[in-house]
């Protein structure tokens, strides 16, 4: 082969990918995303930092998901909060409040309470609302996080879809699909929190960040950071673990 066929068969191959290798859609980059984060069904541990100016708060909490429709929450650090259990099961939220010995059915008005006096509200930790089925999705472009090149996605949340934000964006890892910054937007296209992700590790086999610190940017020197210690997926679960009755009894 000549020097010129070459430099032409190079060029040829630059311009134009070879079959197999076209760059994936954005709702593909989103769904791998999701997919190695979430599983089928998991298990966690983690410690969870509410930090403001001039104080800071830890709690130990444990968690079991199945899919978007199943979670349950239990706070097992503090001891004045320990015990205290939060679960989704479908379109209903439940509380289980031991020093009272009572379930809490929550009601809409409180999703956009704050949880646990956290950053989060209780439509963030709990009612999560699904980035797959809620939001068309739209590939912005290229960037750099962590040193990691990273694939730029908007969201924006269908007409019908029951979501609380206008807008996102999510830099996800071209080569692990790992989110590692988004940032919310409101309805008037302000922006109200960043999520940072760091620390990557290999947890139960799936390399991830191990941290994710939730930023107000209007409110200086607060933010409410989650550090996951222990991560199982693909557990034995299913239904009747996610009951109100299981709620007293879990630890």
């Amino acid at each position: 082969m000549t020097v010129n066929l070459k430099a032409g068969l190079f060029l040829i191959l630059s311009v134009f990918p070879i079959f197999g290798q076209e760059q994936p859609s954005a709702l593909e980059i989103v769904k791998k995303a999701d997919e190695k984060r979430r599983g089928d069904t998991n298990y966690s541990e983690m410690v969870v930092s509410i930090v403001r100016p001039t104080w800071t708060r830890d709690m130990q909490l444990k968690a079991w998901s199945m899919g978007t429709e199943y979670s349950l929450i239990l706070v097992t650090n503090p001891a004045r909060d320990k015990g205290t259990t939060f679960l989704k099961r479908e379109q209903e939220i439940w509380n289980w409040v031991p020093s009272i010995d009572r379930n809490i059915k929550l009601p809409p008005s409180m999703m956009m309470q704050s949880w646990m006096g956290s950053d989060f509200t209780n439509d963030d930790l709990i009612k999560e609302s699904s980035i797959i089925e809620d939001y068309t999705h739209k590939l912005l472009g290229d960037s750099v996080i962590l040193g990691r090149d990273c694939y730029k996605i908007e969201l924006i949340p269908k007409p019908a879809a029951p979501v609380v934000w206008g807008k996102v964006y999510s830099w996800i890892d071209k080569k692990d699909f790992m989110e590692l910054k988004s940032e919310l937007f409101d309805e008037d296209g302000y922006l109200v929190n960043r999520v940072l992700f760091s620390e990557i590790e290999n947890l139960d086999g799936r390399l991830l960040p191990s941290k994710m610190e939730y930023i107000p940017v209007d409110k200086k020197d607060q933010k409410t950071v989650i550090k996951y210690q222990m991560v199982d997926y693909d557990i034995e679960i299913d239904d009747p673990f996610f009951s109100l009755q299981n709620m007293k009894r879990v630890r």
